[in-house]
């Protein structure tokens, strides 16, 4: 087991420059508490991601960070020029020392796809070829590609990411059949789902699976916050997860719409009892978390340990108890 972060550096109510600097803060917990990697959504004009650009706030987290692994999960690459966001990433990778995820998807949302000037039907190839067109810049020489979104003739590649051949993929997955698409790439993938949903994924990933060495990371994401008394941790979470919920909806909402394969709970307890949210002391987080990761099958968990208007006093908290007290127990699963 390997254990993460995930973070939609989504609006908390605070000032933009405290806000970021919060994140930050936590990012270099999350370094010295050892874990695995740090993951950062992209989204446009909701306050779901208030990092639209990851690239610029990965930069600064390199620069504030050791040994995090870190990356965009996902970059919405048809929203790019992937000659641009390959460069990019060179650069990302590069200046951290090779500790660059990359993340990849179409991105979820229609409604944000259409502000960029997209039309959402046509994302699905957009980011195909944008893969395939940067995977090979990855391998160097002169790149020529042919597609029916991006073309480029004669290019000489002069950037290269640390990581060869590049850096390692990741996928958001929510469908057996997707799972097994990315397990033909020895990709790793990461999702939002209940542990009894995430368990077709991972047997779908495992039976799919052929590539030489160690599995890749099959994962899940949870709200998690620690406490030395369950009833204060629920009672910040629950707050804290009203608003990140409202983020979460209010675009899709805007648009008379609901997101795909995705269920929110109104009550906070619900979230806890469906296992999304995992709340209470150290011991109780590292039991309830211990069972899901049997359940799930996955061999990677991603904490969303900071959400909505959570006190960053008490995530730093939890981040800490986490690392004294579960960390140890769920890595040696």
């Amino acid at each position: 087991m390997k254990i993460g972060a995930f973070d939609h550096l989504d609006a908390s109510g605070r000032p933009l420059h405290r806000h970021y600097e919060e994140r930050l803060a936590l990012a270099e917990r999350y370094d010295a508490a050892g874990l695995y990697a740090y993951h950062l959504a992209e989204h446009h004009a909701t306050p779901l991601g208030m990092a639209p650009s990851p690239a610029v706030f990965l930069s600064a987290l390199a620069q504030r960070t050791k040994r995090l692994r870190f990356g965009a999960t996902v970059f919405c690459l048809p929203f790019y020029n992937p000659v641009r966001l390959f460069e990019e990433i060179c650069m990302l990778d590069q200046m951290s020392g090779g500790r660059l995820e990359f993340g990849v998807g179409r991105g979820i949302s229609p409604i944000e796809a259409r502000y960029m000037g997209y039309d959402p039907e046509a994302l699905p190839a957009m980011m195909a070829e944008a893969l395939e067109l940067i995977l090979r810049a990855c391998e160097g020489g002169t790149l020529d590609f042919a597609g029916d979104h991006y073309r480029v003739e004669g290019m000489p590649i002069e950037m290269a990411p640390l990581q060869q051949p590049h850096p390692p993929l990741w996928f958001g997955v929510g469908y057996p059949e997707a799972a097994e698409r990315c397990a033909a790439r020895g990709a790793n993938f990461i999702t939002n789902l209940p542990a009894a949903r995430v368990r077709p994924l991972t047997d779908a990933y495992r039976g799919a699976w052929s590539g030489p060495g160690e599995m890749p990371l099959i994962g899940m994401s949870r709200h998690i916050v620690i406490a030395e008394d369950e009833g204060a941790a629920m009672a910040a979470a629950a707050g804290a997860y009203k608003m990140w919920r409202e983020s979460f909806l209010k675009l899709w909402w805007a648009h008379d719409q609901e997101p795909p394969n995705i269920r929110l709970p109104e009550d906070f307890a619900e979230m806890c009892k469906g296992g999304q949210a995992v709340v209470g002391t150290p011991a109780q987080v590292a039991e309830r978390l211990a069972v899901q990761i049997e359940e799930a099958g996955v061999n990677y968990l991603a904490g969303r340990f900071m959400f909505g208007d959570l006190d960053a006093g008490l995530a730093t908290r939890s981040v800490e108890l986490f690392a004294e007290a579960v960390l140890p127990q769920l890595e040696a699963m």
